[in-house]
């Protein structure tokens, strides 16, 4: 039986197998999107195009009708690449985000020293806008967007703030799945003056020290439910999802067979 027949699923993670090495993270965005597809649902999966991955080897090519576009960082324009290429052997598209400031290092999120790269406030405001306007361009309605990570953690604010009125969100449920790996330190203090630059008129002081924590509080506040994608989730992130009234998925429930397609199918509606 198909239970996400014909659903909408779009995939945002930071990283995804098989075009990075399989952390934790890499291999769920993929294995989820996996089952996602297995069950009848349609996904299409969004990451940043860093500049580690070997476009020949992935057969990436450039979406020419999608890219061009510029996104206004803090005052800045910045061009908008789409690349695009095919999980082999299964039918799941991957869109990557690219930009020459932002993603042509081979560095992902942290540097040789495991150092929070200095612009990694602005790649994730880059990162956000650029799927949200692309997904506009392709005006392909979804009905969950499944978010994995910290890095992606921006997109229940920019959805449901600045995107608010957008028809091809109207229905969309956003699930965040958290993991364990925090950073440590934070990032760029101006991260929220970065925020209402693009006038979302929010109160940010909860990020005014955009750290691990706070940054996955922002997430869980605004999004519709989340899944414990990791055994250890730090007390604060599990007292902000209670705090909250947040429907959620215990990482036990999660490891079972058919509880996470259960729980995105209770998300569709």
């Amino acid at each position: 039986m198909k239970l996400l027949k014909d659903k909408k699923v779009l995939v945002i993670s930071s990283e995804v197998v098989p075009y990075l090495p399989q952390t934790e993270k890499a291999v769920n965005s993929f294995t989820i999107s996996k089952k996602i597809n297995d069950s009848g649902g349609m996904t299409r999966i969004f990451m940043p195009k860093y500049g580690i991955i070997n476009e020949r080897r992935h057969q990436l090519h450039e979406v020419i009708r999608l890219s061009g576009m510029n996104m206004i960082i803090d005052d800045q324009y910045m061009p908008l690449i789409i690349k695009v290429a095919s999980i082999p052997k299964e039918r799941m598209q991957v869109y990557f985000i690219d930009n020459e400031e932002y993603f042509k290092r081979k560095d992902l999120l942290l540097d040789k020293n495991d150092k929070l790269l200095k612009d990694n406030d602005e790649r994730m405001i880059f990162f956000t806008k650029g799927v949200i306007e692309t997904v506009k361009r392709l005006n392909w309605s979804p009905d969950i967007i499944y978010l994995h990570g910290w890095f992606t953690s921006l997109f229940p604010l920019y959805l449901k703030k600045l995107y608010a009125d957008e028809p091809i969100f109207e229905n969309s449920k956003i699930v965040s799945s958290l993991y364990s790996n925090a950073f440590s330190g934070s990032l760029s203090k101006k991260l929220a003056e970065k925020i209402h630059f693009d006038g979302i008129d929010m109160n940010l002081d909860s990020i005014s020290e955009p750290d691990f924590i706070a940054l996955s509080n922002l997430m869980v506040k605004l999004s519709d439910s989340v899944v414990l994608s990791s055994e250890n989730i730090d007390k604060d992130i599990l007292d902000s999802i209670k705090d909250n009234f947040k429907d959620c998925l215990s990482f036990k429930e999660y490891s079972k067979d058919n509880k996470l397609i259960d729980f995105l199918l209770k998300n569709t509606g």
